[in-house]
């Protein structure tokens, strides 16, 4: 059954006047505009913390196994959300999925700080913070399969990179940025406080300023049942490689980016000798870079083909940058411009993968909705993924050895792009339409 049974390119009406709105000339739908600045304010609250929150808690006593531990935790919360989060927009519709999502994180973002972090109990710790991974992904992915449920196919590109620009400008772009100052100015401690309140302000922005009424409803088909909705939402991921396949290289994506969190804190400060305020500059300007970058890896791979942008944008430039950055650091020590340049490069070639979020749904026309909760538990996988790899092999491997095992995976996941192709009948419809270039392959 279809998770999603409304054609895209039905969802967006056409403006009443000859011109199209601002924000539908440059690839925003116009009924979701507030919705795009909701997720970047709610990010930057979440992304807060992603620059400082490891090296804190080593600080309050706790050891570096039990920090990889605690985000490891977050991250298995956090995928099993994103799945949720295209199947309960599915049953719920994706503004309901977005109160829940601002709702779970407001609260244990109280407990976390008003409970666990007071008292230094690790099993607190380890509860709210866990549980809080819960959060993100159901207010952020669920706006996602709002986005993909209302945007006509020829913009889809367009949206989604206008979707990943306001997700990573928050985290940790801007976050990290807004660290960098609310540290020395507030503390630590406090910082995660003003952090609840801007996630709170990006939730209420999107909740009651859009005004679209598809995303107030649910998707799936009148009287379908709940467990077969998400059941199926789970069971394509086999029943469809195709959709198996992207789902991992989604995965691959962003493993290294929160991987990176939990070790290059501590490694930027002390084996290089980075201050704890330039190491926050630094992630801000690698995705300060990564969000422009996403915006133009939608247009071009609209272009160029979706599957070819992530391939070789996505996952053998990530590969390259990834070795560049540990040897390019290593070699020059705390040489911050040099530094800069290194970060941004890993920033920009990591937005080569934002074509997925326009291609895992054309890949299985008859089961959108089930393929945009495919992609989320690919996506939230990554936050598990990258602690664990960090986890199990910084130990005995080192920086070095981290730092490789995530270029192979990246090269991996280029590898498996070869699969990330149109059923034919897609295809061949694609292609005969007007002679445009086919939107996955590249091809004419």
């Amino acid at each position: 059954m279809a998770a999603v049974t409304v054609p895209l390119n039905l969802q967006s009406a056409p403006a009443k006047t000859g011109h199209p709105a601002f924000p539908d000339h440059i690839g925003i739908p116009k009924a979701l505009s507030w919705g795009f600045l909701g997720v970047l304010v709610f990010m930057i609250g979440d992304g807060v913390e992603s620059g400082f929150l490891s090296p804190y808690l080593l600080h309050e006593g706790l050891s570096k196994e039990r920090v990889a531990l605690l985000f490891t935790v977050y991250g298995v919360t956090a995928s099993i959300s994103a799945w949720f989060s295209g199947a309960l927009s599915d049953l719920w519709g994706p503004r309901r999925v977005m109160m829940l999502g601002l709702g779970v994180w407001a609260t244990l973002q109280v407990a976390f700080l008003g409970l666990a972090v007071p008292t230094h109990h690790y099993w607190l710790l380890l509860t709210s913070y866990g549980l809080r991974g819960f959060g993100y992904p159901l207010f952020a992915y669920g706006f996602l399969v709002w986005v993909t449920a209302v945007t006509p196919r020829q913009r889809l590109g367009s949206a989604v990179g206008w979707f990943w620009f306001a997700f990573t400008g928050g985290l940790p772009t801007l976050g990290s940025l807004v660290a960098s100052f609310t540290v020395p100015w507030l503390g630590t401690y406090r910082t995660l406080w003003f952090a609840l309140a801007l996630v709170a302000a990006g939730g209420l922005i999107a909740l009651f300023l859009v005004r679209e009424p598809t995303g107030r409803k649910r998707l799936a088909p009148t009287g379908e049942r709940p467990v077969a909705t998400l059941l199926g939402s789970l069971s394509i991921v086999w029943r469809n490689p195709r959709i198996g396949a992207g789902a991992v290289v989604r995965t691959v994506n962003t493993a290294a980016q929160f991987g990176f969190l939990v070790f290059l804190p501590v490694f930027f400060t002390d084996t290089l000798g980075f201050s704890l305020t330039e190491w926050l500059r630094l992630l801000s300007a690698m995705f300060a870079t990564n969000i422009f970058f996403n915006l133009l890896f939608g247009l071009v791979g609209d272009r160029l083909g979706w599957q070819r942008t992530v391939a070789w944008f996505g996952g053998v430039g990530c590969a390259v940058t990834t070795l560049l950055l540990y040897y390019g650091t290593t070699a020059s020590g705390d040489n911050f411009p040099l530094a800069m340049v290194l970060v941004s490069l890993f920033g920009a070639t990591l937005a080569g993968y934002v074509p997925l979020s326009a291609l895992m749904p054309s890949l299985a026309p008859e089961h959108k909705g089930q393929a945009m909760s495919a992609l989320n538990l690919g996506a939230g996988a990554s936050t598990f993924v990258g602690p664990a790899v960090v986890a199990l092999f910084l130990g005995p491997l080192g920086v070095e050895g981290v730092m490789w095992i995530f270029a192979g995976l990246y090269l991996a996941s280029a590898g498996l792009t070869v699969y990330l192709t149109l059923p034919e009948q897609t295809s061949t419809a694609g292609d005969g339409q007007d002679g445009r270039k086919d939107a996955v392959t590249g091809a004419f």
